[in-house]
C-alpha cells in the first residue's frame, strides 16, 4: 500500500492560480536544473519538488519540451534584465553593446550568480536542439533580449555612432553569431571557457561586430 500511495497525486492547494502553478512548475524545474542538470529534469520530479498534481502540468505544459521552453525563455527575460540593471551606469550605447557582448561570451550573468553553472549548461545545450526543433518557440524566447542588444545599436544610429541599419537584424545577427561559436566551444568545457580562451573570444566578436556596424 506504501509504494500505491507514492504514485498518488496529491491535489492542488485551493488558493494556488493557474498562474502561481505554472510558476511553481518552473521554479521547481530550475531548482532541479541548477541541482542536477537536464538528466535531473523529469517531469515526475518536477512534480514531486512542486507538489502538484499531474494534471496541474498537463493544464498547462504537452510535455517535457514545452517545459523546457518555458525554462529557456525565462533564463533569457532574467538575462535581459539583467543587463539593462548592470548596463544603468553606461552612458554610452556602443559601451552598453559591448558590455551585453561580452557578457553572453563569458557568463556574466553566471558569474553573477543569478543563474548556477549546470543550469547555465542546460540552456546552452537546449538552446542548440530548440533551433532544430522548436525554431518558433525559441524565437519568441529570444525577443527580449534581442530587443535589448537592438536597443542599444538604435541608440546608436541615432547618436551617429553606428551606422544606419536593421537595429533588430543586426541584433540577431550577434546574437546568432556568439551561439554559433561560442556555445560549442563552452559545451566541449562543461563547465564554460576557461578564462583567457574566453575573454580572447569576447573580444575578436566584439571587434568582429564593431567593425560591422561601426559608422
Amino acid at each position: 500500500m506504501a509504494s500505491q500511495a507514492e504514485h498518488v497525486s496529491q491535489p492542488d492547494p485551493p488558493d494556488d492560480t493557474p498562474g502561481q502553478r505554472k510558476r511553481r512548475i518552473i521554479a521547481a524545474a530550475n531548482e532541479l536544473l541548477e541541482e542536477e542538470g537536464l538528466e535531473g529534469l523529469t517531469i515526475r520530479a518536477v512534480l514531486r519538488r512542486s507538489g502538484l498534481a499531474r494534471r496541474a502540468f498537463y493544464e498547462r505544459f504537452a510535455g517535457k519540451d514545452d517545459l523546457v521552453v518555458a525554462v529557456f525563455a525565462e533564463t533569457l527575460a532574467e538575462a535581459a534584465a539583467f543587463f539593462e540593471e548592470q548596463m544603468a551606469a553606461l552612458p554610452d550605447p556602443v559601451n552598453r553593446l559591448a558590455f551585453i557582448i561580452a557578457n553572453l561570451v563569458l557568463g556574466g550573468i553566471r558569474n553573477e550568480g543569478r543563474i548556477g553553472v549546470r543550469r547555465a549548461s542546460a540552456i546552452v545545450r537546449e538552446h542548440m536542439r530548440l533551433a532544430e526543433s522548436r525554431p518558433a518557440e525559441l524565437e519568441s524566447a529570444l525577443r527580449p533580449l534581442l530587443a535589448v542588444i537592438a536597443e542599444q545599436i538604435s541608440e546608436g544610429i541615432r547618436t551617429g555612432q553606428l551606422r544606419n541599419c536593421d537595429p533588430v537584424l543586426q541584433a540577431t545577427l550577434i546574437y546568432n553569431l556568439i551561439a554559433t561559436t561560442v556555445h560549442p566551444e563552452w559545451l566541449m568545457e562543461g563547465e564554460g571557457l576557461a578564462s583567457g580562451r574566453g575573454q580572447w573570444l569576447a573580444d575578436e566578436i566584439w571587434e568582429f561586430c564593431r567593425r560591422a556596424i561601426a559608422a
